[in-house]
């Protein structure tokens, strides 16, 4: 089969699995954004995921595409990726997206993206394509996010609680309405920080295809994207949203505003900077900081354990699905796209 006539259509493969990757990273990080101000009853679900799948679309149209260029040109030179390897990263990527949400864990879809561009990229060519010093910085960014996260949430929840000493129990009501402005924001961060990295994957394959001449972010890419975590992010994550908004700990509106407030803080933050970080960890963590600003032992810790674990976990797990299937895929496709 002639290469030529194969490239194009595995470009769009590639194209349409990373916005299938946004869609999924939506649904399955729609927990992280909706699941506070659903716990504490500030919002119906319908219209908590109406809202931020607006503010999703919203964020990387007024924020800008730092983050893409992070995930486009820190681990793999533009001009060393291929079809094959970005492919391979996707499928990695998408699956254990996919598992992690059936068991309702909360896994983050960053590091399994980052877990998949490694992992393919050692299956083809070994070390000499990968960009270490980029790979670090980044997963220095993945690993510390969390902690500061954790300290976040403690934070605004001590301090929110010396503001509101001597005043009546009738002042959650604030809260609960100060919540539509603060879930705005931790959606207007998601969309900002995490449907870039999409849109990165997507000008790596154009610029690898050759259709791009250096790397660029194109103004389709970015609204494609951004509507497909919309949208996933209306469809709704249910089984992670009960994870994250019951059982890490039980939630009154002023710890929903405190933990959304920070997560929102941390994460477009990380995103102005270029920094891609896991919205699944950074609101994990500020929630249980939040519920240790009030009660250590009040924090349900095994299920904090759990969140943990995946976040160990799932970048060498994406890894070995996107090595695995790059094997897989060199057996069927043609040669010259790998």
């Amino acid at each position: 089969m002639d290469f030529l006539s194969v490239v194009p259509v595995l470009v769009v493969v590639v194209i349409v699995l990373a916005v299938g990757f946004s869609f999924v990273n939506g649904f399955h990080d729609a927990a992280n954004v909706v699941a506070t101000m659903i716990s504490t009853r500030a919002f119906q679900p319908e219209s908590a995921l109406i809202i931020a799948a607006i503010a999703e679309i919203l964020g990387p149209l007024i924020f800008g595409t730092a983050v893409a260029a992070t995930i486009g040109k820190g681990i793999i030179a533009p001009h060393d990726a291929t079809i094959g390897v970005i492919l391979a990263a996707l499928i990695g990527a998408i699956g254990w997206g996919l598992v992690t949400w059936f068991f309702g864990l909360p896994s983050s879809s960053s590091h399994a993206l980052i877990g998949g561009m490694a992992g393919a990229v050692l299956a083809g060519f070994g070390t000499s394509h990968l960009k270490f010093r980029g790979l670090a910085a980044i997963l220095v960014v993945l690993f510390t996010s969390p902690v500061i996260g954790l300290f976040a949430g403690y934070w605004a929840q001590k301090v929110l609680l010396f503001l509101s000493r001597g005043f009546s129990p009738r002042l959650n009501e604030l809260y609960k309405r100060l919540q539509v402005v603060s879930a705005v924001a931790l959606a207007l961060s998601h969309g900002t920080n995490d449907a870039q990295k999409s849109m990165g994957i997507i000008a790596l394959t154009l610029v690898s295809a050759g259709v791009l001449p250096h790397f660029m972010v194109p103004t389709w890419a970015v609204l494609v994207c951004a509507a497909a975590m919309g949208l996933g992010t209306a469809v709704g994550g249910w089984r992670i949203i009960k994870t994250v908004g019951d059982k890490i700990y039980r939630l009154r509106p002023i710890n929903g505003f405190a933990a959304q407030s920070a997560s929102a803080a941390v994460i477009m933050a990380a995103a102005l900077l270029g920094g891609p970080v896991s919205t699944t960890h950074v609101v994990s963590s500020s929630i249980a900081g939040v519920g240790s600003a009030e009660r250590v032992k009040a924090v349900r810790w095994n299920t904090a354990f759990d969140i943990a674990l995946a976040w160990v976990v799932t970048i060498p797990v994406s890894a070995a699905l996107a090595a695995g299937s790059y094997w897989a895929l060199r057996a069927i496709l043609p040669q010259g796209s790998f």
